[in-house]
Protein backbone atom coordinates (compact mmCIF):
# COMPACT_ATOMS: atom_id res chain seq x y z
CA UNK A 1 0.00 0.00 0.00
CA UNK A 2 2.82 2.43 0.64
CA UNK A 3 5.11 0.96 -2.11
CA UNK A 4 5.56 3.67 -5.13
CA UNK A 5 5.78 1.60 -8.17
CA UNK A 6 9.23 1.92 -8.44
CA UNK A 7 8.95 -0.11 -4.70
CA UNK A 8 10.01 2.81 -2.85
CA UNK A 9 8.40 4.31 0.16
CA UNK A 10 5.76 6.69 0.00
CA UNK A 11 6.00 7.59 3.95
CA UNK A 12 10.10 7.75 3.61
CA UNK A 13 11.35 11.45 5.26
CA UNK A 14 7.67 11.64 6.36
CA UNK A 15 6.40 12.37 9.83
CA UNK A 16 3.57 9.69 9.56
CA UNK A 17 6.22 7.18 8.78
CA UNK A 18 6.20 4.51 11.79
CA UNK A 19 9.15 4.46 14.20
CA UNK A 20 9.82 0.88 13.72
CA UNK A 21 9.95 1.61 9.81
CA UNK A 22 13.49 3.69 10.66
CA UNK A 23 14.98 1.30 13.11
CA UNK A 24 13.85 -1.71 11.44
CA UNK A 25 16.92 -4.67 11.05
CA UNK A 26 15.86 -6.94 7.79
CA UNK A 27 16.91 -10.17 8.81
CA UNK A 28 16.88 -13.29 5.81
CA UNK A 29 13.88 -14.64 5.79
CA UNK A 30 12.47 -10.85 5.13
CA UNK A 31 14.67 -10.56 2.26
CA UNK A 32 14.46 -13.79 0.55
CA UNK A 33 17.17 -14.98 -1.88
CA UNK A 34 15.90 -12.33 -4.48
CA UNK A 35 13.33 -9.09 -5.39
CA UNK A 36 10.26 -11.42 -5.94
CA UNK A 37 10.81 -13.44 -2.30
CA UNK A 38 11.08 -9.91 -0.35
CA UNK A 39 7.89 -9.09 -2.45
CA UNK A 40 5.59 -12.01 -1.04
CA UNK A 41 6.78 -11.18 2.39
CA UNK A 42 5.92 -8.22 2.81
CA UNK A 43 2.67 -8.75 0.85
CA UNK A 44 2.13 -11.54 3.19
CA UNK A 45 2.60 -8.83 6.06
CA UNK A 46 0.58 -6.48 4.79
CA UNK A 47 -2.58 -9.55 4.78
CA UNK A 48 -2.14 -9.92 8.05
CA UNK A 49 -1.90 -6.81 9.54
CA UNK A 50 -4.61 -5.29 7.53
CA UNK A 51 -7.93 -4.21 8.71
CA UNK A 52 -10.24 -7.51 8.66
Amino acid sequence: MQLTPKLGCRLFGRRERPRVCGSLVPMPEMCGSDRHEALRYLEELERLTGPK
